[in-house]
């Protein structure tokens, strides 16, 4: 990763065009962003925008590089916006924003033919007059090129240089941890050092504990304190080929049962093991984001984890976005700190996924502040079904 601080190349805005069941949306970033909306608004559709703009500009669309990102890869006519039928033909168009800098856009194509593939291309970059520059061309183009102009070679390597300050941005992932993938170790992912569903977990713990200072293990042991039962874990120093597991200690046991392993513990554990891997290691992407993040863990834990990942988003200089229908993950988040954001996504009459951001409720006067988790169930914030009653 670079060593430049998120701070300073930390997205800021982004939009994105014909995707999906967005029509056109745009959305003002913080560091730590929470996206609340009915079942089928099209939550998902977001992240996954965030993520194939991201694969544009690593020029690696393929569908198995996209399904390794977290996108539900589907026909191509069926990734655009198909409120008009000719918008399936359309390119999906993407903008980003980072800092002060002004928006670079590009978008991607694709002819809906049998095996066809997209192509990105960049249709503006800050401070720059070339227009409509085929991807490829501008990470393929070799230091020395007869056939290119001089001048053209260093317009394409400024453009390049553009794409790059953008590493945050350049390794999303949407991460939607599964419990066999955190529970046997068995496989690693596509994508190190952390595949989507969990994959790579054991590996990441070894390097942790391989550190000199065990700086991160220790971290990451601290932030398990959030269970009451647990004492502590460790990595087995030999272990026989193909064996991946961990000794974790529980201290209402047996001192003569030494430990059990992540085969053994609850799901909850393995879930909040891999959220704060994945916060603390500089080796995991400086933006991503994780899908329905209240899986398997307790209300009141959900709020204690929120309120962790945002401390901890901010020591190490990382920035997501997190989808929940869980009302207590709202009571973690602290709205008037403006790195933390909470959005409301719906689709509008004519069904296009829209997005808004919510601001802390005002107190009633007279009447103690309402938790944004009562807000959110009294149907304040919106985001509750209301095609059927109880």
């Amino acid at each position: 990763m670079p060593a430049t601080q998120i701070t300073d190349k930390m997205v800021t805005n982004f939009r994105v065009e014909n995707y999906k069941s967005i029509e056109k949306l745009s959305i003002n970033l913080g560091r730590v962003n929470v996206l609340i909306g009915e079942n089928g608004c099209g939550k998902s559709n977001v992240l996954e925008a965030f993520a194939l703009a991201s694969a544009t500009l690593q020029d690696k669309l393929d569908n198995e590089f996209l399904t390794s990102r977290g996108i539900r890869v589907t026909k191509p006519e069926l990734m655009r916006a198909a409120f008009d039928h000719k918008n399936t033909a359309a390119p999906v168009k993407f903008s980003l924003t980072s800092g002060t800098a002004d928006a670079f856009e590009f978008e991607i194509v694709n002819d809906n033919k049998p095996y066809s593939k997209w192509y990105g291309s960049m249709s503006k970059v800050p401070d720059n007059h070339l227009q409509s520059v085929p991807l490829s061309l501008i990470f393929d183009i070799a230091d020395l090129d007869d056939n290119l102009a001089k001048e053209r070679i260093l317009e394409l390597r400024k453009m390049r240089a553009e794409i790059r300050a953008f590493q945050s941005f350049t390794d999303f992932l949407i991460y939607s941890p599964e419990n066999t993938s955190l529970r046997t170790f068995e496989k690693e992912g596509q994508i190190e050092p952390l595949g989507i569903y969990g994959e790579g977990l054991f590996k990441l713990l070894k390097y942790f504990a391989s550190q000199p200072d065990l700086k991160e293990l220790q971290e990451v042991k601290k932030h398990l304190g959030l269970f009451d039962w647990f004492t502590d874990f460790t990595l087995p120093e030999r272990l026989f080929e193909g064996e991946s597991f961990i000794q974790i200690k529980d201290r209402f046991l047996d001192p003569e049962v030494a430990y059990f392993d992540q085969r053994s513990s609850n799901e909850g554990f393995l879930f909040v093991l891999f959220y704060t891997a994945l916060l603390i290691s500089d080796k995991t992407p400086r933006f991503f984001a994780i899908d329905n993040i209240e899986a398997s863990l307790n209300p009141k834990l959900c709020t204690k984890l929120v309120k962790n990942i945002a401390a901890l988003s901010k020591k190490h200089d990382k920035q997501l976005i997190i989808t929940t229908h869980s009302p207590s993950v709202l009571d973690g988040l602290d709205l008037n700190d403006p790195e933390q954001k909470l959005f409301l996504v719906y689709r509008n009459k004519p069904g296009k996924t829209t997005i808004k951001p919510i601001e802390k409720p005002n107190p009633i006067e007279g009447q103690q502040p309402v938790k944004l988790s009562e807000a959110f169930l009294r149907g304040y914030l919106g985001g509750l079904p209301k095609n059927f009653s109880l």
